[in-house]
């Protein structure tokens, strides 16, 4: 993950960490916490953290393609090239019917 977007996934679970603890802690208080009640905050902190990593990945992930591509757009070099070219006055031309016959064309 990137810096920014890592700092925002932290921030972001460390919220709903502690909204996990204040819910277990009101119902410690009010005498109804329960083994039953830790298993289900303790899945909802993991379902939603799981959630936030792969929001910040592919946010990281997006952000690093769109610099990768920037960078390649802004120094002028191809990203990819898909032909090579000979300097024009090296390069020979193409014949226009094929190879030449050593004895004229076949007649059969």
């Amino acid at each position: 993950m990137s810096g920014e977007h890592e700092s925002d996934a932290q921030e972001r679970l460390s919220e709903i960490v502690a909204v996990v603890v204040e819910v277990a802690a009101e119902a410690g208080e009010s005498g109804t916490y329960s083994g039953e009640m830790a298993r289900t905050l303790t899945a909802v902190a993991v379902k939603v953290g799981a959630r936030i990593a792969v929001e910040a990945e592919v946010r990281g992930f997006t952000g690093g393609w769109q610099e990768a591509v920037a960078l390649v757009g802004s120094t002028g070099v191809p990203a990819a090239r898909t032909e090579t070219a000979e300097p024009a006055e090296t390069a020979e031309p193409a014949p226009a019917e094929g190879p030449e016959e050593p004895y004229g064309p076949r007649v059969f």
